[in-house]
C-alpha cells in the first residue's frame, strides 16, 4: 500500500511568505499543499490547491472536513495600518479563533502560528536578549499591535487547553525579503532617517530564514512559543550603510510628526508609532529553538538586506497585505 502523503495546509498563502512556504514544503519536502487565502494565488504551482475563502467563513471548513490534514501554518495574520481597525481585529481575532476551532474538531495534530517579535515592544528599559516568557509590552506605545499581541495569547491559552495538539507560537526578528513590512519598506526608502543621538541593536531575519523555521517548528514533539533570530544583532546606522541608502540625521521631537506626514501621503509606508523601533533596541534570545528544533539561520545580514533591496537571487513573489507573513 501506497504511503499517504503528508497534507500541510496554509492560510495567508498568497503573501510571500506563504509563497516561499508553500513552494519549499511542496518541491523539497514532497508534501500535498492546500492554501486559503481570499486573495489570487499568482504563479501557483499546478499541483498545489488554492482555495479562495475567507478563513472566517463557514466553506473554509470543508477543507479540513473532507481531508486528513497533518499540519497548519497560520500566516494569514493581519497588520496592516492602513486598514480598517474594526476588519483588523476580526481577521486576527476571529479568523485565528476559526482556524483553532478546525484544528481542535478534526483532528489535526499540529498548528503553527507566526506571530511577530515586535510583540515585546521597543523600550529604553528591555535586557540585552528578550526571552520567551518576558511581557508582551508591544501596545504600550503602538495600539496597532493589540491585535497582534491578542493572537499571540490566544494560541497560548490554546496550547493549554488543547494538549493533544502540538501548538507552536514563532516569534521572529525582523523578516526582510520581498515582503511588504516595515522594516523591510524602511530600508527601500530612497533617504532613511536616523534618529539624533539614537543608534539601537537590531536584528534582521531573512525571508527563507523564517521559513527554514517554520518547517522546523513541524517536526514531532515540538511546542510552545520561540523566537527567532538569525545572524548577530548590530546598530541601525550599520544596517542602513549595508542598504547602501543615504540617511538623514533628524531630532526625536521632529521626526513623528515628519513620519506621520508621510505616511499621510503614503509616501512612507509605516506609521509614526513604530518610529520607537528606530529609538530602542528589542533584540530576542532564540537559543531555545537553535536548542529545542536544532535550527539554524542559513543567510547573514548581507543576504538579508539584499533580498529586501531586490538584489537577491529569487523567483519572484506575491505583494500582499502587510502582514507578519506577507
Amino acid at each position: 500500500m501506497a504511503k499517504r502523503k503528508h497534507i500541510s495546509v496554509i492560510t495567508g498563502i498568497s503573501g510571500r511568505l506563504g509563497h516561499l512556504l508553500a513552494r519549499r514544503l511542496h518541491r523539497s519536502e514532497g508534501e500535498t499543499v492546500i492554501g486559503i487565502d481570499r486573495r489570487s494565488f499568482a504563479r501557483k504551482p499546478v499541483d498545489v490547491e488554492h482555495f479562495r475563502i475567507d478563513i472566517r467563513r463557514k466553506a473554509a471548513e470543508d477543507v479540513f472536513r473532507t481531508r486528513r490534514v497533518d499540519v497548519i501554518y497560520h500566516l494569514g495574520v493581519m497588520h496592516d495600518p492602513r486598514q480598517d481597525a474594526g476588519e483588523h481585529h476580526s481577521w486576527n481575532i476571529l479568523g485565528t479563533k476559526q482556524i483553532l476551532e478546525f484544528a481542535r474538531r478534526y483532528d489535526v495534530p499540529k498548528v503553527i502560528i507566526l506571530s511577530t517579535g515586535d510583540v515585546y515592544g521597543p523600550q529604553s528599559d528591555n535586557p540585552a536578549y528578550i526571552a520567551e516568557d518576558a511581557p508582551l509590552l508591544g501596545a504600550q506605545r503602538f495600539a496597532g499591535m493589540r491585535d497582534l499581541i491578542a493572537v499571540d495569547m490566544f494560541a497560548q491559552s490554546y496550547f493549554w487547553k488543547n494538549p493533544e495538539i502540538e501548538t507552536v507560537v514563532l516569534r521572529p526578528a525582523h523578516i526582510l525579503g520581498a515582503v511588504r513590512n516595515a522594516v523591510s519598506n524602511y530600508l527601500r526608502m530612497p533617504t532613511v532617517p536616523v534618529l539624533l543621538g539614537f543608534d539601537p541593536m537590531v536584528q534582521v531575519l531573512h525571508e527563507e530564514d523564517a521559513v527554514s523555521a517554520l518547517i522546523a517548528a513541524a517536526k514531532p514533539g515540538i511546542r510552545g512559543v520561540f523566537n527567532v533570530v538569525g545572524p548577530e544583532a548590530l546598530p541601525l546606522r550599520k544596517l542602513v550603510q549595508i542598504a547602501q541608502r543615504p540617511s538623514i540625521e533628524v531630532p526625536h521631537l521632529l521626526l513623528p510628526g515628519i513620519a506621520k506626514r508621510l505616511f499621510q501621503l503614503r509616501i512612507a509606508d509605516f506609521p509614526a508609532a513604530e518610529l520607537d523601533y528606530i529609538r530602542y533596541s528589542a533584540t530576542l534570545d532564540g537559543s531555545r529553538l537553535r536548542q529545542v528544533a536544532k535550527w539554524r539561520h542559513a543567510f547573514g545580514v548581507e543576504d538579508a538586506v539584499a533580498a529586501a533591496q531586490g538584489r537577491g537571487v529569487y523567483d519572484g513573489g506575491i505583494a500582499g497585505q502587510t502582514a507578519t507573513g506577507a
